[in-house]
């Protein structure tokens, strides 16, 4: 079967090689042969900043491969369960599945998978908002122990396009 790997990380600090040699190994083992790889720096919440998954969506829609293997569902998106549901949609459209090596019901057949896809998506959406708050709660406490007299930095007041900034 011929298969493409799909890896994400969110920063440039961060580094895709740990999921990248595990989705080699595990196709690999199932004699699988990888025609493609395609990775990303960019979060998952962005949607329309993945370059890297469009590329992959059009490549599955020219049948280049019969298989996307993730780290993770996390990894396509974490903008909740529709997010996953459509990607994981379109991509079965082409004729292409989605393996995760994290979630291993994602070799299940059968119809229950469309309830855990939505469950996982939900979770991954979940986690970013949890990490979001975090976050801001560390920044507003180091904000007060160094006196509070920093400025707080509110959100972008620019329209935007689901594709970039407007000019």
């Amino acid at each position: 079967m011929k298969a493409a790997i799909y890896c994400r990380v969110s920063t440039t600090e961060q580094d895709a090689t740990n999921q990248l040699l595990a989705l080699e190994k595990w196709a690999g083992d199932r004699g699988w042969q990888v025609v493609e790889v395609y990775q990303e720096e960019e979060s998952a919440w962005k949607a329309g900043h993945q370059k890297e998954l469009a590329r992959l969506k059009a490549d599955a829609g020219r049948r280049k491969f019969e298989a996307v293997l993730v780290w993770a569902l996390d990894r396509l998106s974490r903008e909740g369960a529709a997010a996953i549901l459509n990607l994981v949609d379109t991509f079965k459209v082409y004729g292409v599945k989605v393996y995760s090596y994290q979630e291993s019901w994602t070799e299940a057949p059968g119809d229950i998978g469309e309830i855990l896809y939505a469950v996982t998506g939900w979770v991954a959406k979940m986690e970013s908002e949890r990490l979001s708050e975090r976050t801001k709660a560390g920044m507003d406490r180091r904000r007060r122990e160094l006196g509070g007299d920093l400025p707080v930095r509110g959100k972008d007041k620019r329209k935007r396009r689901r594709k970039g900034y407007f000019k």
